[in-house]
């Protein structure tokens, strides 16, 4: 007798013991589960589709932090695309001049007040001009704050009977602002001034 309770009693403790890992596994399944879900919808979210020529492409959001250099770069180069890029046709220049005023600050609209009365944008239609610019290099300083940089390019003026190559070296400061539909990058250009620009051959056409 007392040795059938003894069987008992170590059946209801093996009983119990499974019992325990069961339900351990099944807890610790359902964490690893609900975990899995939330890290899926996780990465769900961050994928989106971007639609291209008809096309979609997959795309991912990632935090803005790892994007700064080349989103300052990127905001850097469009700008002195839009301020130099330049064709013998007033509503070009002003279309172009209009998107580049909206990443820097007053600094640009200076540089554009003393180039038009100099008379150059009108020099640039009358004599049918066409001036482009190729950006070389952005150099970041991102211990500073603001950011600063320096922007290495090469100006091509293209006149009917000659092309003129000039270097452009131009510094400013980098603030971030609220991303807008003009200010894609969410940066603000401050204090920007053109370095050196000098000629660096002219060839015949």
């Amino acid at each position: 007798m007392f040795k059938q309770m003894q069987n008992v009693d170590s059946a209801f403790r093996y009983i119990r013991v499974i019992s325990l890992v069961v339900i351990a596994g099944a807890i610790i399944l359902s964490l690893f589960v609900i975990y899995r879900s939330f890290e899926l919808v996780k990465s769900k979210h961050e994928k989106v589709y971007v639609l291209v020529n008809g096309k979609a492409l997959e795309a991912y959001s990632s935090e803005r932090k790892e994007n700064i250099p080349v989103e300052a770069r990127d905001h850097i180069t469009m700008f002195h695309r839009w301020f130099f890029t330049l064709s013998p046709d007033d509503k070009s220049i002003e279309a172009n001049i209009s998107r580049a005023l909206y990443l820097c600050d007053e600094s640009a609209k200076k540089q554009y007040d003393d180039l038009r009365e100099a008379s150059y944008y009108n020099n640039i239609i009358s004599s049918n001009i066409s001036q482009t610019i190729r950006i070389d290099s952005v150099a970041l300083d991102m211990n500073a704050s603001p950011i600063a940089f320096l922007c290495y390019a090469v100006q091509t003026l293209t006149r009917p009977t000659s092309i003129l190559t000039r270097s452009l070296i131009t510094a400013g400061q980098l603030r971030e602002v609220s991303r807008s539909e003009n200010n894609s990058h969410g940066f603000l250009i401050e204090r920007w001034n053109i370095v050196e620009n000098k000629d660096l051959s002219v060839n015949p056409r």
